[in-house]
């Protein structure tokens, strides 16, 4: 398989403070993976060997419980990482990473990472911000599961998708990436049933717009007004 640009490291906000020439030495390192649309990249529990970057496709971040009822805890998209938590202790996986679409990932070891930012501390400086903002995501999802109700949390799982994947339109609309009402359903923590019933009432709000599996969103701010 092809040898890994710098460049497209340099584009992943972990990394984006570093020179070309800096990042050519972790590069030689990366490996490409490609993964199916649907597979299991890894599990919950699995070893914690490295960090994964997208480099096409999306991937969704999932908790599963023993009866197999998932909550997706975040998806991501091009350029986005996950796994890094694994860069720091090596424990065992603490969440699954599914593939919402066929994904080619760029992967590191974590012997590699290590080696790597013995001489660049700002690198870890940069991972542990990272990782101070997932725990204030995660605070929130927490906040929201037992002090919100399921409208709230759909519109807020709509802008953060708009913040973080959307394609804004030239009328201030924003494109959301395309999502099965089961995977919208399981990051608002709630059913399918109820997701498309408040969908369809921000529908008929001219809050957003639906077309097949892609959901606009049109009024931005005012669907923001719905969380609180």
């Amino acid at each position: 398989m092809s040898a890994v640009d710098p460049a497209l490291l340099q584009k992943v906000d972990l990394f984006a403070e570093l020179p070309l020439d800096e990042l050519a030495r972790l590069a030689a390192a990366v490996r490409r993976r490609r993964f199916p649309k649907g597979s299991v990249i890894f599990h919950e529990t699995d070893p914690g060997l490295g960090l994964y970057v997208i480099e096409s496709g999306r991937v969704k971040i999932v908790l599963t419980s023993e009866d197999g009822r998932q909550v997706v805890l975040t998806t991501l998209g091009p350029n986005e990482y996950f796994g890094d938590l694994a860069l720091l202790d090596g424990e065992p996986r603490s969440a699954g990473a599914h593939a919402l679409d066929a994904c080619e990932l760029l992967v590191l070891q974590r012997d590699d990472f290590l080696r790597y930012v013995e001489s660049r501390p700002r690198i870890l400086m940069r991972l542990i911000v990272v990782l101070c903002r997932r725990l204030r995501r995660n605070a929130w999802q927490i906040q929201d599961a037992a002090y919100r109700d399921v409208p709230a949390r759909l519109a807020r799982v709509l802008l953060q998708l708009a913040d973080s994947q959307g394609q804004p339109g030239p009328d201030g609309s924003i494109h959301l990436p395309r999502l099965t009402q089961s995977d919208l359903a399981d990051m608002v923590w709630a059913t399918r049933e109820s997701v498309n019933k408040w969908l369809g009432f921000y529908e008929d709000h001219g809050l957003i717009g639906r077309t097949g599996a892609t959901i606009t969103v049109i009024r931005p701010a005012d669907l923001r007004k719905r969380i609180y």
